[in-house]
């Protein structure tokens, strides 16, 4: 199996994502977060923030809400199987609050592999801007994929 290097370079339609409160709150919940800023106004304002932040982390739930989900794999044209998430990094510029609007705009930056071609890495780039257009993250995330045919060589 060889991946497409053409891919390089190919950017996936734009979507927008809303930090809904629900939605943060249940992420909350869910990562044990307990801190009064990401879930009361007050708490948020007297911290120093100008409205209720959105934990750092949160935006990937924010890149989950692309209504074309799995656009990545699906241009990989690989078995779900044989994927593997790799790395996740992000670049943070601005605060996320509740209520924001942030347009994702996913991007293939490279594709290399490694072990003879038994492993395949895939890096992708999601740009996050709020409604002004003013960058507030971008995610850096690293996709996996084994070659099942290399153990056959």
């Amino acid at each position: 199996m060889q991946l497409d290097k053409k891919l390089i370079g190919h950017e996936f339609k734009a979507f927008d994502a809303t930090a809904e409160a629900g939605k943060v709150r249940l992420f909350c919940k869910a990562i044990g977060e307990e801190d009064p800023i990401y879930s009361d106004e007050a708490a948020a304002k007297a911290a120093g923030y100008k409205a209720v932040p959105v934990p750092p982390t949160f935006l990937q739930a924010l890149t989950n809400d692309d209504p074309e989900k799995g656009g990545l794999l699906k241009a990989l044209n690989v078995d779900i199987g044989l994927i593997l998430h790799g790395e996740q990094h992000y670049d943070y510029y601005a605060p996320v609050y509740v209520g924001d609007t942030i347009t994702c705009q996913q991007k293939v930056t490279d594709m290399y592999d490694k072990k003879g071609g038994a492993l395949w890495f895939v890096v992708s780039e999601t740009s996050m801007k709020n409604k002004a257009g003013k960058p507030v993250a971008k995610a850096t995330s690293i996709t996996v994929v084994r070659n099942p045919d290399a153990a056959k060589k």
